[in-house]
């Protein structure tokens, strides 16, 4: 008998195969799975297998999120990382401490702060500018859709209130049209043009430290949603293929390379090329980003009727569409004849009709294929088009952490969507019984990459313990979807997404060993602790590449 290198015993196993079958123990060999089953599996164990007994512990399929950013959420953790604060006060004594810390750094970048912590989520240069008066800031907010400046930035890209806005932006104005230091969207590009490239060197230590991190989450797999220029973003392509080169990329990665909203279908051929030029083992360019539009709190969501004023009246405002609706219906046909999977965006109920409408002409003229199209976000979905996403093969791409009540939620989204609209947000429990492919994924640095956290909310439509603070009801709770469900979506469901679904995804014998060992069975105990559920070691190919003993 040939024994195992790595045993998995006495434990509950979470497959997510087909008939989501349950075992007490796994082996390993060569990086794959080899035996599945129960206490038959301890005849594997030799004198020099390692045995990790799980002790009443659950051991799933790693995690793969759908759509991350772990390079640009790498320099966050590096540079100035607001993502732990909450308030104006927090934040300006981060800033204040990091700049004492770094006196040569020309530029003080970083980010991560909260739109809630702020009235109309919009800070102002003038609080930025008491404890950064000299030095230009540019720190983007958690999604990544809006900027924080300085006076000292603002001077420096030459804004002012002649400065017209950009077409897919706008700069944040009090009543006399002077600029108050919030920039959002395209407007970002009018400061962050002038912030000098991080090294290569920077860049790679930005995707190590953000690897790690996914690591501790029981992440083994993700695709990045961005591989190019957007905010504050530089093309992570070359990162992603040295660090494949060189072996350090332990994660397997699909890159979303960035479709330009600024050009049109002239930008193909290049995609085309940067795919051959950057795909390199562990890390494959096969996917292109589609931002369509942006998001509800700064209102460039793109919506089917306008914005409500938060009174109840109509505005003349119904959001932005990045990418014309008439150029999307001929890249998206383009792509796909090309073999590229597309990656939307897609916010609001406009966007997303305008996508799934971009599927349905690439499916008109090349027939169906198997690029696994997917859309991400989908925040406000119209009724009409949630069977649309089975019927054209569309992934719902779901960030589910976002679907609960909380201040943003709150006070920059209700208000001003108005009924039906306000019900009309994260459906995931329509799309699952329309029969949707379900995926998940982060959005990480825009918010925690834990996926438990995430998969607490799609079953509660509640924060996880210690996510939000205050005491709401569940969102739409006839969205909610089960455990097993949301697991699936968050393990077999990605790596479907992601082509990585022969190799990874289910516990079955032939796949990869990239698992993850809980700390709990959170199908044991009650629904409103999933979130409480920690990862203890996560492995990739049987390699351990985190030990929560070791942090």
């Amino acid at each position: 008998m040939t024994h195992a290198e790595l045993v998995f015993i006495g434990g509950p196993v979470f497959t997510a195969d087909t008939v989501r079958s349950r075992a007490t123990g796994v082996a390993v060999s060569g990086g794959r799975i080899v035996a599945v089953g129960g206490d038959e599996i301890r005849e594997l164990i030799g004198p020099r297998t390692e045995v990790v007994d799980l002790a009443g512990r659950m051991l799933v399929p790693g995690f793969q999120d759908a759509h991350v950013h772990p390079v640009s959420g790498g320099l966050e953790l590096l540079r100035c990382d607001l993502s732990e604060g909450s308030t104006e006060a927090e934040y300006l004594d981060t800033v204040a401490a990091y700049a004492q810390a770094h006196p040569d750094e020309e530029w003080i970048t970083g980010g991560g702060w909260a739109m809630s912590a702020f009235p109309g989520g919009t800070p102002t240069s003038e609080a930025l500018d008491r404890v950064l008066p000299d030095r230009p800031a540019f720190l983007p907010n958690r999604d990544g859709h809006g900027a924080w400046v300085n006076t000292a930035a603002l001077r420096r890209a030459g804004i002012d209130r002649d400065t017209p806005d950009p077409a897919d932006g706008r700069i944040e104005r009090d009543a006399d049209g002077r600029p108050t230091g919030t920039l959002h969207e395209g407007a970002m590009s009018l400061v962050n043009r002038l912030i000098p490239d991080p090294s290569p060197e920077f860049l790679h230590e930005a995707l190590l430290a953000g690897q790690r991190y996914l690591h501790s989450y029981g992440i083994t797999a993700w695709q990045d949603a961005i591989i190019g220029d957007y905010s504050d973003l530089v093309d992570q392509g070359e990162t992603y293929r040295a660090a494949a080169a060189d072996g350090s990329l332990t994660g397997r990665v699909v890159g979303a390379l960035w479709w330009d909203r600024t050009a049109g279908l002239e930008q193909i051929p290049s995609l085309v090329e940067r795919r051959e030029r950057f795909s390199l083992g562990r890390f494959q360019a096969t996917s292109i980003k589609v931002m369509q539009d942006g998001v509800a709190e700064n209102f460039t969501a793109a919506m089917l009727e306008p914005y409500h004023d938060g009174h109840g009246h109509f505005t003349d405002n119904s959001g932005i569409s990045f990418v014309a609706p008439e150029i999307l219906a001929e890249a998206v046909p383009q792509l796909d004849a090309l073999g590229f999977q597309v990656h939307f965006h897609a916010i609001g109920d406009r966007a997303v009709r305008e996508c799934l409408d971009a599927v349905a002409a690439a499916i008109d003229r090349n027939g169906r294929g198997d690029n696994r199209h997917h859309i991400a976000h989908i925040q406000v979905v119209h009724p009409d088009d949630v069977p649309r996403f089975r019927e054209l093969g569309v992934a719902a791409n779901m960030q589910s952490l976002w679907a609960t009540l909380e201040p943003q939620m709150v006070e920059l989204t209700l208000p001003f969507l108005g009924s039906p609209r306000d019900a009309w947000q994260y459906p995931f429990g329509d799309l699952l019984r329309s029969g949707a492919v379900l995926a998940a994924g982060s959005d990480w640095s825009v918010s925690s990459p834990n996926p438990l956290a995430a998969i607490h909310t799609a079953v509660n439509r509640q924060a996880a313990p210690g996510y939000e603070e205050g005491d709401y009801e569940p969102f739409l709770p006839e969205q909610a979807i089960d455990l097993a469900t949301s697991l699936t979506a968050y393990t077999a469901g990605s790596a479907w997404v992601n082509h990585l679904d022969a190799e990874t995804g289910t516990v079955e014998v032939g796949k990869y060993a990239d698992l993850a060992v809980l700390d709990r069975d959170p199908f044991a105990g009650p629904a409103d602790q999933i979130g409480a559920t920690r990862v203890l070691q996560t492995f990739v190919e049987g390699v351990r590449v985190f030990d929560a003993s070791d942090s």
